[in-house]
């Protein structure tokens, strides 16, 4: 089992930025990808960013050049920095961990972005 817990959401003005943090605990061993996804209304969710356990890392075609995926071994979190936020960046982040027994979700933070 492997355990998932978002901070970081809020409030933002367009342009500006937040860090969205996931803790990690439980069975870390097994874990082989990380990731953040997000769902804004009425729309499915879909992958932001994600890092593998090589520490390669993917984005969105919405989100390059302004959100950077990053992990912190020691203290078993894993980061979201976002910049130049836009309106559309607007929903709910979710972490997500991917291990070879299964997949494991966050509950989620909620990223408002005001225009």
């Amino acid at each position: 089992q492997v355990q998932l817990v978002e901070s970081g959401g809020g409030l933002v003005q367009a342009g500006g930025s937040l860090r969205l943090s996931c803790v990690v605990s439980g069975n870390m061993f097994n874990i082989n990808v990380m990731g953040w996804y997000r769902q804004a209304p009425g729309k499915q969710r879909e992958m932001v960013a994600q890092i593998t356990r090589g520490g390669f890392p993917t984005y969105g075609d919405s989100v390059k050049g302004r959100f950077a995926i990053s992990r912190d071994s020691v203290k078993n979190t894993e980061y979201l920095q976002m910049n130049s936020l836009k309106p559309e960046d607007t929903g709910v982040y979710y972490c997500k961990a991917v291990t070879g027994l299964g997949v494991y979700w966050g509950r989620g933070t909620q990223v408002t972005v005001s225009s």
